[in-house]
């Protein structure tokens, strides 16, 4: 019954799983489920993937997943529809204003295709051929979510001068430096974990000024040069030894 639903999903026929179970009437409960599901799908994504309280969590099977996502992969290639493009089109162009000074972080047209390959990802999550407006403001949330912690200005705003490790030329010569440091003891003590705390001492030793490490060694972690092996641990993927 269920590969009858997603098939004919696919196929774009009005069937669904009700009309499989008998063609059952549409009753004033189904009514209510679809009022249910006009309010669930105007409330931002960060809140429709929350589990409200006394709500049950039933995680879908390993298997179950890995076959679904094949499926999807293989059959469904979905469009952006003009909607969607405009979205992606709109928050593309508010980037490229943001993005001044020498010192920014360069906004291209990568950025606007990797917003397009999410955006079509987002519909074939469901199986669905065309890309709509909310795939898009789906998409630009999770990006607008994903640049706060490395672009956003003490006042919450996003601020395209601060770079991947910082804020500005000194804080990128500050990472050199500092992974540099973390080299020569990974070289002379045969070892390249090191936890937060050996990460502190060294860099008071080198006289490297870091007032937020646990925010700079974050934003290494996510720029590859190191990789966290565990709660407060990490490992330097640069080392030489």
């Amino acid at each position: 019954m269920l590969s009858e639903h997603v098939m004919a999903l696919h196929s774009g026929t009005r069937r669904t799983l009700a009309q499989g179970f008998g063609d059952k009437k549409y009753t004033s409960s189904q009514s209510d489920d679809a009022s249910k599901q006009a309010w669930d799908d105007e409330k931002p994504l960060s809140e429709r993937l929350k589990i409200g309280q006394g709500e049950s969590h039933d995680p879908i099977p390993h298997q179950l997943l890995r076959k679904y996502v094949g499926y999807a992969r293989k059959y469904v290639h979905p469009k952006l529809t003009p909607e969607a493009a405009t979205v992606l089109q709109k928050f593309y162009l508010e980037l490229r204003k943001q993005r001044q000074g020498p010192d920014s972080t360069p906004i291209t047209t990568r950025q606007l295709e990797s917003l397009i390959r999410l955006t079509e990802a987002r519909a074939r999550l469901e199986l669905r051929e065309k890309a709509t407006d909310k795939d898009a403001e789906d998409v630009v949330e999770i990006m607008k979510y994903s640049m706060l912690d490395t672009y956003s200005d003490e006042f919450g705003l996003l601020d395209f001068q601060r770079s991947q490790h910082g804020s500005g030329m000194s804080s990128r010569s500050q990472a050199k430096k500092f992974i540099a440091v973390l080299n020569r003891v990974a070289e002379q003590t045969y070892n390249s974990i090191f936890t937060v705390q050996q990460m502190r001492q060294i860099a008071r030793e080198a006289g490297i000024i870091i007032p937020d490490l646990e925010g700079f060694i974050s934003s290494l972690n996510n720029q590859s040069y190191l990789l966290k092996k565990g709660p407060r641990m990490y490992q330097l993927q640069t080392a030489n030894y």
